[in-house]
């Protein structure tokens, strides 16, 4: 089993069946695992009817209610790693993520040696399509902010379309991520560094949802805020305990 694509989804009806469908196009190397939180719309069952569609391309995860994406995400590695795959995605459900550029991913994470690759809206060559200005601002100052507070030269810390090697994921304490929303990706990209994995960016171009409504709220960024003002305590916490000179920062 070579790559598991993970997604989380919640009334995600109106896309979930012509993502599906593009993410196998991709080729058999992608097996796809949806994780649906009880959704209302009829997901969850749609889910199921590309199940039985495509035995053994397609698994379904059942979960009683909005239990978050951090969640969702740990529960795929935990399955993705478990059965044996070599290569684990996250992914967005709405298609904001570009399916075509599932094997972009890949093959940078093969011909570079990189542990994480991640598809970024803020490398030369990336972008985003049918934003405003003010979320382009937000999404943009965060990941900025983030990276500067947490010594990380990464441009899209915020970035949810990845790529992680098994290995990454078998080196962190999964019962320890903290993150529940979205600045689950900035602490798994943090924890991947911590650990002394390398990650690269390749550029993507990111593109608002097709259809449904954007899960984004103000609670959801307070939070991913608050998660970087703790790690960065904790890191200096840290540096203050070790001998100096003796953590090195990949």
């Amino acid at each position: 089993m070579e790559a598991l694509v993970i997604l989380p989804t919640y009334n995600e009806v109106g896309n979930l069946g012509p993502l599906l469908e593009a993410i196998l196009e991709q080729g058999e190397r992608f097996d796809v695992l949806v994780i649906d939180d009880g959704s209302p719309d009829g997901t969850g069952l749609l889910a199921e009817h590309y199940k039985a569609l495509n035995p053994g391309r397609i698994e379904v995860i059942h979960r009683q209610g909005k239990l978050g994406l951090a969640t969702a995400y740990l529960a795929g590695f935990r399955y993705g790693l478990a059965k044996g795959y070599r290569y684990l995605f996250e992914m967005d459900a709405d298609f904001s993520h570009p399916p075509q550029d599932l094997p972009v991913l890949l093959a940078a994470l093969k011909e570079t040696g990189a542990d994480v690759v991640i598809g970024s809206r803020y490398v030369a060559g990336g972008g985003i399509r049918r934003w405003s200005w003010t979320r382009r601002w937000l999404s943009r100052g965060g990941s900025w902010l983030a990276g500067t507070l947490l010594h990380l030269p990464i441009r899209d810390l915020t970035g949810g379309f990845k790529c992680f090697r098994r290995e990454v994921l078998e080196a962190m304490d999964l019962d320890q991520i903290r993150a529940t929303g979205y600045g689950f990706q900035i602490e798994m990209t943090y924890r991947a560094v911590e650990l002394g994995f390398r990650v690269v960016e390749v550029p993507i171009w990111f593109e608002e949802r097709r259809e449904g409504t954007s899960k984004m709220s103000a609670g959801i960024v307070a939070e991913a805020l608050w998660l970087v003002a703790r790690l960065r305590w904790e890191e200096g916490a840290r540096l203050k305990r070790e001998p100096k000179g003796e953590r090195v920062r990949s």
